[in-house]
């Protein structure tokens, strides 16, 4: 007998489809969330007694698009909301194909829904921060409070967040679709970055996170094959994420890169990010997301450490500078420079960098100062890494880091 475990499944599957589909209908987010969510809970309640139908996702949608003719004929008894419930009655709107049982066929062009919705979720007229949110309550089905508690905000305001950033879409007339040709590289290097952004903070915290934005990555790259950096950012999550396993000790502290135990990592995944790797090779339209995934195709390709090609990723960040120059990725081309022409080139390209509050630079600066003898420094380094360290499992390494180097540092 199916349970609640079935409807979580499903709402986990097909929510975002959902309140695509229905924002599609109703041109109102609100509705659709709440029509979605009357119908999530309708399937709590019949599916333990009727059992699970054929098509979950059609029989959410239609169940949604009627809660949300029976609501608007209550609000009001005017002309105008009976003809946009007898519109929304039309069968064919739903699906070309109506099933006479009342319970649909899949949903019509829902590929296209979900397209609109992420590029509407991550409008560049909102707020990076309502982006991130709005993609993961409506694209997510994330909970409020989930997501507060993801990012250490109190929940009453990331509910205003959410309030906000469906008002300004609602007010400023933010359209629904996916923007045209000469628009698409600039917005969807926007997507793409609130999804990464989704996948680095269930990187270092809560893991629902990074299976989410996977999710999204994935859904991403399903729905544009033919943009590269896509499916470059899918490459690049999948890789990274191979390596979760291993990331952590049994005591929770963290374990760099050239430490972990690679039997841990994950094959599978890192099969499938390098195949995606291979596959963007062959378009030959490099990008951000694709060489970063390249970069960490080659360290997943090394049985050891040592086995490192460092001068292979030396090349790939030379790249990188070239097509999205950074700090931060100068400071990961100077830790490839320290080990292909040694700690004091690399220690000069550092301290030119000015990121004297990324503890990531204080970290390689530790690291550089010890395998040049500098002890004492490279333990103040590893102390200003840990101040300013955003995890507790990154601040217990660099402070053991810190002790071993010098132990008789304060």
């Amino acid at each position: 007998m199916p349970d609640t475990v079935d409807v979580e499944a499903v709402f986990r599957a097909e929510y975002g489809r959902a309140v695509s589909v229905l924002v599609r209908l109703l041109g109102d987010i609100d509705l659709a969330e709440e029509a979605v969510q009357d119908a999530f809970t309708t399937a709590v309640r019949n599916w333990p007694e009727t059992g699970v139908p054929p098509s979950p996702a059609g029989w959410i949608i239609t169940t949604a698009r009627n809660r949300a003719i029976d609501r608007l004929r209550r609000e009001s008894s005017r002309g105008a909301r009976h003809a946009e419930a007898a519109r929304l009655y039309a069968p064919h709107l739903l699906t070309p194909d109506p099933c006479p049982s009342g319970t649909a066929a899949e949903e019509g062009p829902v590929q296209d829904d979900r397209l609109r919705l992420i590029f509407t979720c991550c409008h560049p007229a909102l707020a990076l921060r309502s982006r991130v949110a709005l993609t993961l309550r409506l694209l997510g089905g994330l909970s409020t409070a989930q997501i507060a508690r993801a990012f250490l905000v109190p929940e009453p305001t990331l509910a205003q967040r959410l309030v906000r950033a469906k008002a300004k879409i609602r007010d400023a007339g933010i359209p629904y679709r996916v923007p045209g040709d000469t628009d698409l590289p600039e917005r969807l290097g926007g997507v793409l970055a609130v999804v990464y952004l989704i996948f680095n903070e269930g990187y270092t915290g809560d893991p629902a996170l990074g299976a989410e934005a996977l999710r999204l990555g994935r859904l991403l790259a399903a729905l544009m094959p033919d943009e590269p950096e896509a499916t470059g950012l899918l490459a690049l999550m999948l890789l990274a994420e191979s390596r979760r396993p291993a990331r952590q000790g049994a005591d929770g502290v963290l374990v760099p890169l050239p430490e972990q135990d690679r039997t841990l990592w994950d094959r599978e995944l890192i099969a499938e990010g390098q195949d995606l790797v291979r596959h963007c090779l062959l378009r030959n339209r490099p990008g951000p997301y694709q060489i970063q995934a390249a970069i960490n195709a080659v360290h997943s390709d090394a049985p050891t450490a040592e086995a490192t090609d460092w001068h292979q990723i030396l090349r790939l960040y030379d790249q990188l500078m070239a097509v999205a120059p950074s700090p931060v990725v100068a400071l990961n081309r100077a830790v490839a420079v320290g080990e292909t022409a040694g700690p004091d080139a690399a220690l000069d390209l550092v301290d030119a960098l000015g990121l004297d509050r990324y503890h990531v630079l204080h970290a390689v600066r530790a690291d550089l100062l010890r395998r040049l003898g500098r002890t004492a420094e490279a333990a103040v380094e590893y102390g200003l890494a840990a101040e300013l360290a955003g995890s507790e499992a990154e601040r217990a390494y660099l402070e053991r880091r810190r002790r071993e180097t010098h132990p008789r540092a304060t």
